[in-house]
Order: C-alpha cells, then sequence, then structure tokens
C-alpha cells in the first residue's frame, strides 16, 4: 500500500476547505456528512456555500490565507480553480502540519477521499490510491448492495447497549451474544423494518443474560428474483441469498442470479417446468418446513414477484401451519420488465387506466379467464403462461372486443440476452408466434384502446431478436 486507510476524528476539530465554487462545495457535501466545524477560505462564496454560512454549519473566511488558519485543523481541501494559488495554499498548510488534498493534483496530496457507505455509524471506505476512480464507484454499488440502509441504527443501538450487556452477559458469552444480534434474528427483524421487534428481542436476550438457544429456529424467505438479470434484485432478496443455508429454486431462475448466494449455500432445484413439474408443490411446501424446522434459514427463491403467479398461498400456508417464521421479498414482475424491454407503459394518461394481469389458462388444461367481464375501453393486459394457448387467448381478446387489426405485443425472456420482441395484429398471434419459435417465458401485451383515442405509436409490427 503507498497509502494507509484509517478514519480520522472530526468531533470539535476544524475542517478547512478553501475556495468558493462548485469544487469546494463538492468537498463541504462530502464534509457535512461529519460533525465537523467548516472553515470555508474564499474572497466570496457560491450561494450553495453561502446558505451554508447563513445556517450556521460553516463559517467563512474573507481575510488572507496563513499558515495559522490551517494549525490545529484535521485537514484541509483545496479547491480554488487555480492551479498556482491551490499549489501556495499546499505549502502553507503543509507548514502549519495539516494534511491536505489538492483537487485533481494528486502529487499535493496527503490525503485522498474514497467512495464511501454511509450507514452513520457503520462507514465503509473504499479506494483506489487514486489509480481507478470508475472501479471504486462499481465496488461501492456492490457493497450498497450488501448493507440494508436502515442497518446503521442498529449499529448505534448496539452501542448504546454495550454498558448493559456488559452487566448482564457473562463475558464468556458475549461474543456468542454479539454474533446473534448482527447475524441472525434481530439483524433480519431490522433490515426488514421491524425495527421495534428486533429492539425487543435483544432487550429480553440482555434480561435473560445471553442470546437464546437459535439451533431450532428457522426461518423461511419466499424471494423473488425479478424477471432474470441479476442486477434487478432488490437489496433485501441479495440479503436474503447472502443470509441463507439452503435455497430452493426452479429453473425460470438465471444462474447468475444464485452466484449471489453465499458459496457454502445447498442449492436444490426443484423444477417447476410448465406441463411437467419435477416436484409437485406439496412436496416444495414440505420441504422448505422440514429444512426450517432443523434450524436453517431457508430461501425459496421464484421468478419474477412471489405473489403473482406464483404458488404463494401454499407455501405461506405450510409455513404458518408449522409456526415457522416467514417473509415474502417483493421482486419485479415479468409484466413490469416485458413493457420496459418493449420500450411501451402498462398505462397511460388518458389512453389506458386499467392494468389487468392473468394468465392464459386458468388451470394447465383449462380455458382462458374471462376476458370479456375484465375488458373495458382504457384495460390494458399483460398475459402471463398463454403461448400454449394462444389461440384461446386471440379468440377471447376479439370476442371482448379488441379489433384482428389491433397490435399485440409478445415479449420472450424480458431482461435475458436471449430476449425477443414480436408486435403483430391480433388476428397473427398464434400463427406469428409459432413461426417465432417462441415457448415458456414470454408475456403478451394487449390494450383494450378508448373510443376515438389513436393507437400508440411504437405498436408497429415488427419482431427484434
Amino acid at each position: 500500500m503507498k497509502s494507509f486507510p484509517m478514519f480520522i476524528r472530526t468531533t470539535d476539530r476544524r475542517v478547512v476547505i478553501v475556495g468558493g465554487g462548485e469544487t469546494a462545495a463538492q468537498k463541504a457535501r462530502l464534509m457535512l456528512k461529519t460533525d465537523a466545524e467548516l472553515i470555508l477560505a474564499a474572497p466570496a462564496l457560491d450561494p450553495e456555500l453561502d446558505a451554508l454560512v447563513a445556517g450556521g454549519r460553516a463559517t467563512h473566511h474573507a481575510g488572507p490565507i496563513t499558515p495559522d488558519l490551517f494549525r490545529g485543523a484535521a485537514m484541509a481541501f483545496v479547491g480554488s480553480g487555480c492551479p498556482g494559488l491551490d499549489a501556495s495554499v499546499h505549502a502553507l498548510a503543509t507548514e502549519a502540519g495539516c494534511p491536505v488534498n489538492v483537487v485533481d493534483q494528486p502529487a499535493l496530496c496527503d490525503l485522498t477521499t474514497p467512495s464511501l457507505v454511509d450507514r452513520d455509524p457503520v462507514v465503509v471506505a473504499i479506494g483506489t490510491e487514486g489509480t481507478a476512480p470508475v472501479l471504486s464507484r462499481q465496488i461501492k454499488t456492490r457493497v450498497e448492495e450488501m448493507l440494508a440502509p436502515n442497518l446503521g441504527g442498529l449499529a448505534a443501538f448496539s452501542g448504546r447497549m454495550r454498558a448493559a450487556v456488559a452487566q448482564r452477559v457473562p463475558r464468556e458469552s458475549r461474543r456468542a451474544f454479539w454474533r446473534w444480534v448482527f447475524a441472525e434474528g434481530p439483524r433480519a427483524l431490522w433490515t426488514r423494518g421491524a425495527e421495534r421487534e428486533a429492539l425487543q428481542e435483544i432487550k429480553s436476550a440482555i434480561e435473560a443474560g445471553g442470546a437464546p438457544d437459535t439451533d431450532t429456529c428457522g426461518h423461511i424467505a419466499l424471494v423473488g428474483a425479478g424477471p432474470g438479470a441479476r442486477d434487478l434484485l432488490t437489496l433485501r432478496a441479495v440479503e436474503r441469498l447472502q443470509e441463507a443455508d439452503v435455497i430452493f429454486y426452479d429453473r425460470l431462475v438465471d444462474p447468475e442470479v444464485l452466484e449471489l448466494a453465499r458459496r457454502d449455500a445447498e442449492r436444490v432445484h426443484v423444477g417447476k417446468v410448465v406441463g411437467a413439474h419435477a416436484w409437485p408443490q406439496e412436496r416444495i411446501s414440505a420441504a422448505i418446513v422440514a429444512e426450517a424446522r432443523k434450524g436453517r434459514r431457508v430461501v425459496r427463491l421464484k421468478s419474477g414477484d412471489p405473489s403473482i403467479f406464483g404458488r404463494l398461498r401454499e407455501e405461506l400456508d405450510a409455513a404458518r401451519a408449522a409456526g415457522i417464521a416467514c417473509e415474502v421479498v417483493p421482486g419485479v414482475t415479468a409484466a413490469c420488465a416485458a413493457a420496459a424491454e418493449a420500450g411501451t407503459p402498462l398505462t397511460e394518461r388518458g389512453r389506458t387506466d386499467t392494468l389487468v394481469l392473468t394468465t392464459g389458462r386458468l388451470t394447465e388444461s383449462g380455458p382462458p379467464p374471462d376476458i370479456a367481464a375484465l375488458a373495458r375501453p382504457g384495460t390494458s393486459f399483460a398475459f402471463y403462461m398463454w403461448v400454449g394457448a394462444a389461440g384461446a387467448v386471440a379468440e377471447a381478446l376479439s370476442a371482448a372486443g379488441l379489433p384482428a387489426t389491433a397490435p399485440v405485443t409478445v415479449v420472450a425472456d424480458a431482461t435475458r440476452p436471449t430476449s425477443r420482441r414480436l408486435v403483430v395484429p391480433l388476428a397473427e398471434l398464434e400463427p406469428r408466434v409459432s413461426e417465432a419459435g417462441i415457448s415458456g417465458t414470454a408475456i403478451l401485451l394487449a390494450t383494450m384502446p378508448k373510443a376515438g383515442v389513436a393507437a400508440a405509436p411504437e405498436a408497429t409490427p415488427t419482431c427484434t431478436a
């Protein structure tokens, strides 16, 4: 390492920022995350910096810049916009023994500002010694995904309870207690927003003299994996994958999504191929409950959103009947991904004011739903699991009043590298889908137009791969 990473105390200390424009303002925004006293040194300040002074958050130094300005300061940032002046100010700060950062002049920097993941009081700093700032930001993004936005609150509360833990929890049990707080039940409750319950669990454990025996306390998370692309998972979904001891997933979950899980997590493929289920639903429900009863953290990973055509009810009922804590983590559903891929809105002011998510078949061999009862002018439809019943769906839409020439949109494998989009007249839906070889995971988008409203401009018959 050419630079040693460390944290500098800012409480009751000054930070000097030389410059009155946007460059200085950028450094001021960074330092506003701290409790330091900010000194803004410049003949004049831009409106943003001036507002900091007016609000009492900073002090304006408009006079001569001397070594005394920097003496005793925690650090200084220099960004006047004039390279020569900045070099001179660097010399003055160095004479006063103040560490200094000169913007855009690495050779004059005693310190550099890292990319920060701020979960105050938890702070993660990422630096590349100035060699690769883009890489630093990419790493920051990954760390942001790993840490819940409210994690700092749990750390702050734990800090306030350390004295109570020291009084009530035996020394030999404290490490296990804190591991339980930050790796098991309390953290899981906290990160999903159940902060009051987490606090009560921690306080009860302190009163009891230590962490509870969690060997028999399993947990089930029914997690939406989104439409395919792993960067469309929610932060909470990523957290549950990284906490899981065992993951039950189906064929629609992209292998890259599983790469976000712990390497030592057990992975169980449960099939769920339409028309040929490798695992019946009853077996899946029984398996996730059985694993949770062993005290394991179980993730049932479902494509899209678990609550939309995801057999969520059966698995929720099984977990509740067994008395096992169960959580639903929503995901991006395929209809939203398909609309985004097609570049068309699901609802549009003045054109569509109702959205219907439905399926091409009520059962595997049954008819489509009663589309006529759902359709009215201004209704958008998103059909799931319809390809095998394309003809019946087209007939039902036609009977509901959609003209044979009306364009409908098919999006297959939305967000995946194999994604395809097909826009065709309703009357040609079945033969064109067959001709294109589209099967399995595809969404059909159709709109019942309002009287006197023209078709959307993007609805032009085409096929893209």
